[in-house]
């Protein structure tokens, strides 16, 4: 069996585009603006116009913020994907019954590896770890996420992951928590 090569890139407008499709879904991550524009996120068939407004919010949070989003590449071929920020920056958290998540914290949006066989690799764990150790770097006191109980098929990622990563529930809901780590 050959070694595997893992990778974990900063997001940026260049690899925006390598951003993992999801098995037998019509989404994709690259096209998915559902936590920086939720009002328009429905329309599957508009790819073109979510991925420019896509780059523009990317554009203006690395501008504000810094980083703010993983590529992992497994022997070149990308395989997992996470996006976080100040909450100001994803109006779509508003949405949760669990309730808002802290000014002082970012927010995980997305961390998924969305096809099965990148799975049980630790790309999860290792992608999330990466994003920790940039936001310390930046002096971040907390980050949060909202998970999803019993689900792995979660952008987000399930709640599970999240206590096995040292995460605690901060804010709880039957079916989505607000998930928090203080740094």
């Amino acid at each position: 069996m050959q070694p595997v090569r893992i990778e974990i890139a900063d997001l940026s407008e260049d690899n925006l585009k390598d951003a993992p499709e999801w098995d037998s879904s019509p989404y994709s991550c690259k096209y998915c603006i559902y936590w920086e524009f939720p009002e328009e996120c429905a329309d599957l068939s508009k790819k073109k116009e979510k991925m420019k407004k896509k780059v523009k919010w990317l554009q203006n949070v690395c501008r504000m913020f810094g980083t703010c989003g993983k590529i992992v590449y497994v022997d070149g071929t990308p395989a997992g994907y996470a996006q976080y920020a100040p909450p100001a920056f994803l109006p779509g958290a508003t949405h949760y019954p669990s309730g808002l998540p802290d000014k002082d914290a970012v927010l995980i949006s997305c961390l998924f590896i969305p096809q099965k066989k990148y799975r049980r690799m630790g790309l999860g764990s290792r992608l999330l770890s990466n994003i920790i150790d940039d936001l310390r770097k930046k002096r971040v006191k907390a980050v949060e996420t909202f998970a999803r109980k019993g689900n792995p098929n979660n952008p987000s990622g399930p709640a599970e992951f999240y206590l096995r990563n040292g995460f605690a529930i901060h804010k709880d809901d039957t079916e989505h928590p607000l998930m928090k780590l203080v740094l």
